[in-house]
Protein backbone atom coordinates (compact mmCIF):
# COMPACT_ATOMS: atom_id res chain seq x y z
CA UNK A 1 0.00 0.00 0.00
CA UNK A 2 1.14 3.54 -0.69
CA UNK A 3 1.14 6.32 1.90
CA UNK A 4 -2.18 7.49 0.45
CA UNK A 5 -3.70 4.06 1.08
CA UNK A 6 -3.82 3.16 -2.61
CA UNK A 7 -2.79 -0.24 -3.90
CA UNK A 8 0.57 -0.11 -5.69
CA UNK A 9 -0.12 -1.96 -8.93
CA UNK A 10 2.59 -4.19 -10.35
CA UNK A 11 3.36 -3.01 -13.86
CA UNK A 12 6.11 -3.74 -16.38
CA UNK A 13 8.15 -0.66 -15.33
CA UNK A 14 7.82 -1.83 -11.72
CA UNK A 15 9.23 -5.28 -12.57
CA UNK A 16 12.14 -3.70 -14.48
CA UNK A 17 12.91 -1.51 -11.46
CA UNK A 18 12.71 -4.58 -9.18
CA UNK A 19 15.37 -6.27 -11.32
CA UNK A 20 17.60 -3.18 -11.26
CA UNK A 21 17.51 -2.96 -7.46
CA UNK A 22 17.80 -6.73 -6.93
CA UNK A 23 14.32 -7.26 -5.46
CA UNK A 24 12.98 -10.72 -6.26
CA UNK A 25 9.74 -11.00 -8.26
CA UNK A 26 7.15 -13.51 -7.04
CA UNK A 27 4.81 -15.31 -9.42
CA UNK A 28 2.25 -18.07 -8.82
CA UNK A 29 -0.41 -19.60 -11.02
CA UNK A 30 -4.09 -18.91 -10.37
CA UNK A 31 -7.17 -20.26 -12.11
CA UNK A 32 -10.19 -19.03 -10.13
CA UNK A 33 -11.49 -15.96 -8.29
CA UNK A 34 -11.17 -17.22 -4.70
CA UNK A 35 -7.59 -18.41 -5.07
CA UNK A 36 -6.56 -15.31 -7.01
CA UNK A 37 -8.05 -13.01 -4.38
CA UNK A 38 -6.07 -14.76 -1.64
CA UNK A 39 -2.83 -14.62 -3.64
CA UNK A 40 -3.37 -10.96 -4.44
CA UNK A 41 -4.05 -10.09 -0.80
CA UNK A 42 -0.96 -12.05 0.27
CA UNK A 43 1.16 -9.87 -2.02
CA UNK A 44 2.04 -12.03 -5.04
CA UNK A 45 3.52 -9.79 -7.75
CA UNK A 46 2.36 -11.68 -10.84
CA UNK A 47 -0.45 -14.20 -11.24
CA UNK A 48 -0.03 -16.49 -14.22
CA UNK A 49 -3.14 -18.16 -15.57
CA UNK A 50 -1.12 -21.03 -16.95
CA UNK A 51 -2.12 -23.64 -19.47
CA UNK A 52 -1.06 -25.94 -16.62
CA UNK A 53 -4.78 -25.70 -15.78
CA UNK A 54 -5.12 -28.49 -18.31
CA UNK A 55 -3.58 -30.89 -15.80
CA UNK A 56 -4.37 -29.46 -12.36
CA UNK A 57 -7.90 -28.17 -13.11
CA UNK A 58 -9.23 -30.03 -16.17
CA UNK A 59 -7.56 -33.40 -15.58
CA UNK A 60 -5.68 -33.79 -18.87
CA UNK A 61 -2.31 -35.56 -19.07
CA UNK A 62 -0.62 -32.53 -20.66
CA UNK A 63 -1.23 -28.89 -21.56
CA UNK A 64 -1.85 -29.70 -25.24
CA UNK A 65 -5.69 -30.05 -25.17
CA UNK A 66 -6.21 -26.61 -23.57
CA UNK A 67 -8.12 -24.17 -25.81
CA UNK A 68 -8.42 -20.42 -26.09
CA UNK A 69 -11.92 -20.67 -24.62
CA UNK A 70 -10.55 -22.59 -21.60
CA UNK A 71 -7.92 -19.92 -21.03
CA UNK A 72 -10.25 -16.94 -21.38
CA UNK A 73 -12.80 -18.60 -19.07
CA UNK A 74 -10.19 -18.90 -16.31
CA UNK A 75 -8.39 -15.59 -16.87
CA UNK A 76 -11.59 -13.58 -16.40
CA UNK A 77 -12.14 -14.39 -12.69
CA UNK A 78 -8.44 -14.00 -11.91
CA UNK A 79 -8.44 -10.55 -13.49
CA UNK A 80 -11.50 -9.59 -11.44
CA UNK A 81 -9.68 -10.62 -8.26
CA UNK A 82 -6.42 -8.82 -9.03
CA UNK A 83 -6.13 -5.46 -7.28
CA UNK A 84 -2.34 -5.30 -7.10
CA UNK A 85 -0.88 -8.23 -9.07
CA UNK A 86 -0.16 -8.28 -12.77
CA UNK A 87 -2.20 -10.97 -14.59
CA UNK A 88 -0.55 -12.89 -17.42
CA UNK A 89 -2.36 -15.46 -19.58
CA UNK A 90 -0.67 -18.43 -21.23
CA UNK A 91 -1.33 -18.67 -24.95
CA UNK A 92 -2.36 -22.32 -25.46
CA UNK A 93 -1.03 -24.78 -28.00
CA UNK A 94 -1.82 -23.82 -31.61
CA UNK A 95 -3.12 -20.36 -30.66
CA UNK A 96 0.03 -18.66 -31.98
CA UNK A 97 1.82 -21.23 -34.16
CA UNK A 98 -0.38 -21.14 -37.29
CA UNK A 99 0.27 -17.55 -38.34
CA UNK A 100 1.47 -14.26 -36.91
CA UNK A 101 -1.88 -12.66 -37.70
CA UNK A 102 -3.78 -15.31 -35.76
CA UNK A 103 -1.33 -15.01 -32.88
CA UNK A 104 -1.89 -11.25 -32.62
CA UNK A 105 -5.65 -11.73 -32.78
CA UNK A 106 -5.63 -14.38 -30.05
CA UNK A 107 -3.29 -12.39 -27.83
CA UNK A 108 -5.61 -9.42 -28.19
CA UNK A 109 -8.54 -11.53 -27.00
CA UNK A 110 -6.76 -12.11 -23.68
CA UNK A 111 -6.67 -8.37 -23.04
CA UNK A 112 -9.98 -7.43 -24.65
CA UNK A 113 -12.18 -10.29 -23.42
CA UNK A 114 -10.43 -11.38 -20.20
CA UNK A 115 -8.77 -8.15 -18.98
CA UNK A 116 -5.31 -9.74 -18.74
CA UNK A 117 -2.29 -7.44 -18.59
CA UNK A 118 -0.15 -9.52 -20.93
CA UNK A 119 0.40 -12.93 -22.51
CA UNK A 120 3.04 -15.65 -22.27
CA UNK A 121 4.11 -17.87 -25.13
CA UNK A 122 6.69 -20.60 -25.44
CA UNK A 123 9.71 -20.73 -27.72
CA UNK A 124 12.80 -18.84 -28.76
CA UNK A 125 13.97 -17.63 -32.16
CA UNK A 126 11.14 -19.47 -33.92
CA UNK A 127 8.56 -17.18 -32.28
CA UNK A 128 10.63 -13.97 -32.38
CA UNK A 129 8.63 -12.40 -35.21
CA UNK A 130 5.39 -13.34 -33.46
CA UNK A 131 6.60 -11.68 -30.25
CA UNK A 132 7.64 -8.61 -32.23
CA UNK A 133 4.24 -8.28 -33.89
CA UNK A 134 2.27 -8.89 -30.68
CA UNK A 135 4.27 -6.29 -28.76
CA UNK A 136 3.96 -3.88 -31.70
CA UNK A 137 0.20 -4.17 -31.23
CA UNK A 138 0.62 -2.92 -27.66
CA UNK A 139 0.29 -6.32 -25.99
CA UNK A 140 2.99 -7.17 -23.42
CA UNK A 141 4.68 -10.54 -23.94
CA UNK A 142 6.44 -12.80 -21.43
CA UNK A 143 8.74 -15.30 -23.10
CA UNK A 144 9.38 -18.90 -22.03
CA UNK A 145 12.48 -20.95 -22.88
CA UNK A 146 14.15 -24.12 -21.63
CA UNK A 147 11.61 -26.84 -21.00
CA UNK A 148 8.53 -25.69 -22.88
CA UNK A 149 5.67 -28.08 -21.96
CA UNK A 150 3.82 -27.60 -25.24
CA UNK A 151 6.84 -29.25 -26.92
CA UNK A 152 6.88 -32.22 -24.52
CA UNK A 153 6.67 -34.78 -27.34
CA UNK A 154 9.63 -33.20 -29.16
CA UNK A 155 11.70 -33.33 -25.96
CA UNK A 156 10.63 -36.89 -25.19
CA UNK A 157 9.27 -35.96 -21.78
CA UNK A 158 9.69 -33.32 -19.08
CA UNK A 159 13.50 -33.21 -19.11
CA UNK A 160 16.08 -30.62 -18.09
CA UNK A 161 17.14 -28.49 -21.07
CA UNK A 162 20.41 -26.66 -21.76
CA UNK A 163 22.91 -29.29 -20.69
CA UNK A 164 25.93 -29.28 -22.94
CA UNK A 165 27.61 -26.34 -24.66
CA UNK A 166 25.47 -26.29 -27.81
CA UNK A 167 22.17 -26.60 -25.94
CA UNK A 168 23.17 -23.93 -23.43
CA UNK A 169 24.30 -21.61 -26.23
CA UNK A 170 20.95 -21.96 -27.98
CA UNK A 171 18.94 -21.10 -24.85
CA UNK A 172 21.21 -18.14 -24.17
CA UNK A 173 20.79 -16.89 -27.75
CA UNK A 174 17.03 -17.48 -27.69
CA UNK A 175 16.73 -15.40 -24.53
CA UNK A 176 18.59 -12.49 -26.12
CA UNK A 177 16.49 -12.80 -29.29
CA UNK A 178 13.26 -12.65 -27.25
CA UNK A 179 14.49 -9.57 -25.40
CA UNK A 180 15.35 -7.88 -28.70
CA UNK A 181 11.91 -8.84 -30.06
CA UNK A 182 10.24 -6.93 -27.21
CA UNK A 183 9.52 -9.48 -24.47
CA UNK A 184 9.29 -7.77 -21.06
CA UNK A 185 10.44 -10.86 -19.14
CA UNK A 186 11.33 -14.51 -19.73
CA UNK A 187 10.48 -17.70 -17.87
CA UNK A 188 13.44 -20.08 -17.62
CA UNK A 189 12.13 -23.58 -16.97
CA UNK A 190 14.20 -26.63 -16.01
CA UNK A 191 17.59 -25.30 -17.04
CA UNK A 192 20.84 -25.70 -15.09
CA UNK A 193 21.20 -23.07 -12.36
CA UNK A 194 24.54 -21.81 -13.69
CA UNK A 195 23.09 -21.23 -17.16
CA UNK A 196 20.05 -19.45 -15.70
CA UNK A 197 22.34 -17.17 -13.70
CA UNK A 198 24.38 -16.36 -16.80
CA UNK A 199 21.24 -15.57 -18.82
CA UNK A 200 19.85 -13.42 -16.00
CA UNK A 201 23.03 -11.34 -15.86
CA UNK A 202 23.07 -10.89 -19.64
CA UNK A 203 19.51 -9.52 -19.95
CA UNK A 204 18.04 -6.12 -19.13
CA UNK A 205 14.61 -7.71 -18.62
CA UNK A 206 13.71 -9.96 -15.65
CA UNK A 207 13.99 -13.72 -15.69
CA UNK A 208 11.48 -15.85 -13.79
CA UNK A 209 12.79 -19.26 -12.81
CA UNK A 210 11.04 -22.57 -12.35
CA UNK A 211 13.56 -25.30 -11.71
CA UNK A 212 16.31 -22.86 -12.71
CA UNK A 213 18.06 -22.04 -9.45
CA UNK A 214 17.99 -19.13 -7.03
CA UNK A 215 19.76 -16.52 -9.15
CA UNK A 216 16.87 -15.70 -11.50
CA UNK A 217 15.17 -12.34 -10.92
CA UNK A 218 12.04 -14.11 -9.70
CA UNK A 219 10.41 -17.48 -9.17
CA UNK A 220 7.17 -19.14 -10.22
CA UNK A 221 5.39 -22.31 -9.10
CA UNK A 222 2.05 -23.91 -9.85
CA UNK A 223 -0.06 -22.98 -6.83
CA UNK A 224 -1.67 -26.43 -6.64
CA UNK A 225 1.82 -27.96 -6.38
CA UNK A 226 3.21 -25.65 -3.71
CA UNK A 227 0.05 -25.97 -1.59
CA UNK A 228 0.05 -29.76 -1.85
CA UNK A 229 -3.28 -30.00 -3.66
CA UNK A 230 -2.14 -31.92 -6.77
CA UNK A 231 -1.03 -35.47 -6.00
CA UNK A 232 -0.61 -37.01 -9.46
CA UNK A 233 3.10 -36.12 -9.57
CA UNK A 234 5.47 -33.60 -7.99
CA UNK A 235 8.35 -32.13 -10.05
CA UNK A 236 11.79 -32.04 -8.39
CA UNK A 237 11.78 -28.22 -8.32
CA UNK A 238 8.55 -27.97 -6.27
CA UNK A 239 8.65 -27.17 -2.57
CA UNK A 240 5.39 -27.96 -0.80
CA UNK A 241 4.61 -25.15 1.63
CA UNK A 242 1.44 -26.90 2.82
CA UNK A 243 -0.37 -30.20 2.38
CA UNK A 244 -3.91 -29.04 1.70
CA UNK A 245 -4.94 -32.30 0.10
CA UNK A 246 -4.78 -34.01 3.51
CA UNK A 247 -6.55 -31.10 5.21
CA UNK A 248 -9.34 -31.17 2.63
CA UNK A 249 -9.78 -34.95 2.78
CA UNK A 250 -9.93 -34.92 6.57
CA UNK A 251 -12.50 -32.11 6.54
CA UNK A 252 -14.65 -33.98 4.00
CA UNK A 253 -14.43 -37.22 6.02
CA UNK A 254 -15.52 -35.38 9.17
CA UNK A 255 -18.45 -33.87 7.25
CA UNK A 256 -19.49 -37.30 5.95
CA UNK A 257 -19.29 -38.82 9.42
CA UNK A 258 -21.32 -36.01 10.99
CA UNK A 259 -24.03 -36.15 8.34
CA UNK A 260 -24.41 -39.91 8.69
CA UNK A 261 -24.46 -39.65 12.50
CA UNK A 262 -26.96 -36.75 12.35
CA UNK A 263 -24.52 -34.50 14.20
CA UNK A 264 -24.66 -31.97 11.34
CA UNK A 265 -26.63 -29.85 10.93
CA UNK A 266 -26.99 -28.99 14.59
CA UNK A 267 -29.45 -26.57 16.13
CA UNK A 268 -27.04 -23.68 15.56
CA UNK A 269 -27.06 -24.42 11.82
CA UNK A 270 -30.84 -24.74 11.53
CA UNK A 271 -33.71 -22.26 11.31
CA UNK A 272 -36.24 -22.66 14.15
Amino acid sequence: MSKEGKVNKITIPVTLEMKRRGEKITMLTAYDYCTAALLDEAGVDIMLVGDSLGMVILGYDSTLPVTMEDMIHHIRPVSRAAKRAMVIGDMPFMSYQVSVEEAVRNAGRFLQEADAHGVKLEGGREVAETVRRITSAGIPVMGHVGLTPQSVHKFGGYKVQGRGDMAAKKIMEDSKILEEAGAFSIVLESVPAGLAEEITKSLEIPTIGIGAGVNCDGQVLVVNDMLGMFEKFTPKFVKKYANLSNVMKEAVKQYLDEVKAEVFPGEEHSFL
